[in-house]
C-alpha cells in the first residue's frame, strides 16, 4: 500500500470519527480515532494530527485525564518517531501506556506493515 492509500485510510477513519461525533456516539467516535491513530503511526505529521484531534475531542468531553494524556503523547510522539520506538498498534488513548505495543486489527495490519517497510 502506498503512502497515498494509507492517508486515504486515515481520512476514512477521521470521517467516521466526525460522523460518530455528530451523532453523539462517543464509543464509535473514540474507536475511529483509535483506528486513525494506528494507521497514522508510520507518519509523523498525520500521527500528530490524530493526537490533536484526540485532544480536541477530550476537551469537548471535558475529560481531564484524557486531555493530560494527549498533551503528554503530543510531546512523546516526535521522539518515538525519530528514535524508531513506535509502540505499534497502540490506540493512543490515555487509558493505555504510551509505550505499550498492542495487537493491530487485522484489517489495518497489512496497510501499516507495507508502509513501514517502504
Amino acid at each position: 500500500m502506498t503512502r497515498t492509500k494509507l492517508i486515504a485510510l486515515l481520512e476514512t477513519e477521521m470521517a467516521a470519527h466526525r460522523d460518530a461525533r455528530s451523532r453523539d456516539d462517543g464509543t464509535s467516535a473514540w474507536r475511529a480515532l483509535e483506528r486513525a491513530h494506528i494507521v497514522s503511526q508510520p507518519m509523523l505529521a498525520p500521527h500528530m494530527r490524530v493526537h490533536v484531534a484526540m485532544l480536541g475531542y477530550a476537551v469537548h468531553l471535558r475529560d481531564g485525564r484524557e486531555v493530560v494524556g494527549q498533551i503528554v503523547r503530543l510531546a512523546l510522539a516526535p521522539l518515538g518517531f525519530l528514535t524508531g520506538r513506535i509502540p505499534w498498534g497502540n490506540t493512543g488513548r490515555s487509558d493505555v501506556s504510551a509505550f505499550q505495543p498492542m495487537l493491530v486489527p487485522e484489517d489495518l495490519r497489512s496497510a501499516i506493515e507495507t508502509e513501514a517497510k517502504s
